[in-house]
């Protein structure tokens, strides 16, 4: 094609043919495999929703008939075509992500080391239903970046499957391995006077070595998992922890951790040692969030959702079966709705709490009892600790 119109024109007639239906998202990416296993994808830049007239151009390339999601491998010939397609567009002086990546893909894919640890290839995922689970390491990799690149927040797309799907990988400085290669390739490592380094053995690798959003800064690499979704302002100190498909909506502190399915919202603080209970393990079915200005205190815990500027006091775990004793502002019994009750008729199970706001938990030193009466004020986080990020 030699002119925007005649690209224009040809995007439309693929949009029009039988069996296309946009993507809901795509990108390209660089898949890296031993075997038949599949050790990472790294999609740059995924397109959600957007740049639909790129879309096509893949779709006509790997010849697809359905709208399915689904992983498409691109040799260099397939690459050379679909660049071909882009001319109009290139060095037009626009900000063209896709034809970058696709440029980059095919001059290197063209020189790729044969004795390299891993194959290499090309590939372009699409994804027409984000309410299907994972089926394939392609489509786990994709939705991880998906959400680490902020297209989509915690709980937006089905994750079911993703540990399934996943290869258990050795994540060294030469790049993934299989564990059971490690030994061997570390082995040639040392004749090269080249340290071989594991960083971890897991299914998932960092947030950080995919990518780096935007405004956050996460002062240990470990902290963060792939598909931890970190909003603007978000500081990670290096006791926090964010697992996938979790994360911050802006501005939090994060020193405590942040499990699976978790989603704290802006200008709260996880406090050192803390702890909100996820969805992974220990029969928890419940997805908990934390709304704006709460405060966890050290090590305390959370097993129920935190309403708009609520408080766990220090050292406090809060879990949904815990007898709670409701108090007003004078310290005096009160049931549910704030009315006066006599003591022991105030006792709720804390699930009963669960989201609401402006509460504050503690404990009395004295008789042991967790109260719950309105907080007096929200948190304030100190603002030179996240300008700027």
């Amino acid at each position: 094609m030699k002119s925007k119109a005649e690209f224009v024109e040809f995007v439309e007639s693929v949009e029009a043919s039988q069996g296309y239906e946009k993507p809901l998202a795509f990108a390209l990416g660089l898949r890296r495999k031993r075997g038949e296993k599949t050790l990472d994808v790294y999609f740059p830049h995924i397109n959600w929703q957007a740049n639909f007239g790129s879309a096509a151009v893949f779709w006509s390339v790997i010849e697809s008939k359905e709208a399915v999601n689904g992983c498409h491998a691109l040799s260099v010939d397939k690459l050379a075509e679909a660049l071909s397609m882009f001319e109009p567009y290139v060095n037009d002086g626009g900000s063209h992500p896709n034809i970058d990546i696709l440029k980059q893909l095919h001059d290197s894919l063209g020189s790729e080391d044969a004795s390299a640890y891993s194959q290499k290839d090309a590939v372009v995922f699409f994804l027409h239903d984000g309410s299907k689970a994972v089926e394939s390491a392609e489509e786990g990799y994709f939705k991880l970046q998906a959400l680490s690149q902020r297209c989509v927040k915690p709980h937006g797309i089905c994750m079911d499957g993703v540990f399934g799907a996943l290869t258990n990988v050795a994540w060294t400085n030469f790049g993934p391995m299989l564990p059971e290669d490690v030994a061997a390739e570390r082995l040639k490592a040392m004749f090269k006077e080249i340290p071989l380094q594991v960083s971890h053995v897991d299914k998932f690798p960092y947030v950080v070595d995919y990518t780096i959003p935007t405004g956050v800064r996460v002062t240990t690499a470990h902290r963060a998992r792939l598909g931890a979704y970190l909003g603007e302002g978000t500081t990670i100190m290096p006791a926090g922890y964010v697992n996938f498909n979790a994360g911050t909506e802006g501005n939090v502190m994060v020193e405590g951790r942040i499990s699976a399915g978790v989603f704290v919202g802006r200008d709260s603080d996880i406090g050192g040692g803390a702890s909100i209970m996820g969805t992974l393990s220990g029969g928890n079915k419940d997805v908990l969030s934390i709304g704006e200005k709460c405060l966890l205190g050290a090590n305390a815990g959370a097993g129920i959702s935190l309403g708009f500027g609520s408080t766990i006091a220090a050292g406090l775990y809060v879990y949904a079966g815990m007898p709670v004793y409701m108090v007003n502002a004078d310290n005096q019994p009160v049931d549910l709705d704030g009315n006066l009750v006599s003591d022991g008729e105030n006792i709720v199970k804390a699930k009963q709490l669960s989201g609401k706001e402006k509460l504050l938990f503690i404990q009395d030193s004295r008789t042991g009892r967790v109260m719950c009466k309105p907080n007096p004020k929200t948190i304030e986080l100190n603002p030179a600790l996240h300008a700027d990020n």
